[in-house]
């Protein structure tokens, strides 16, 4: 009972990686059943939370390098500590309407 309960949580994590390279009505065609399934997988749930954190990092990190140039830059390891979406989000907000490096840095002395 054990391995086919692993079975089935290997087969949802493999068609999950097919839905980066074939379509996902394609996968759902060749898997038989519904991504609803896929969704409420524990392991979609941790794969998309990562892919929305790196969205995010990389879009703060982008913002930062165009607004301040390479001293923007200095900011990001501390905010690569961050892994709550929101904090970054509203990390992010507080990034792009501040008008100098000293209101980014008064970000994180708050």
């Amino acid at each position: 009972m054990q391995r086919d309960e692993q079975l089935n949580q290997l087969e949802t994590v493999l068609a999950f990686f097919a839905t980066f390279v074939l379509d996902s009505a394609l996968v759902q065609q060749i898997m038989r059943w519904d991504m609803t399934v896929l969704r409420s997988s524990p392991w979609y749930e941790e794969i998309f939370q990562r892919g929305q954190r790196e969205d995010r990092l990389s879009s703060i990190e982008l913002t930062l390098e165009v607004k301040f140039g390479n001293e923007g830059l200095n900011f990001m390891p501390k905010i690569s500590q961050k892994s709550d979406i929101e904090e970054l989000k509203a990390i992010q907000r507080s990034i792009l309407i501040a008008e100098t490096l000293e209101e980014v840095r008064q970000i994180f002395e708050s």
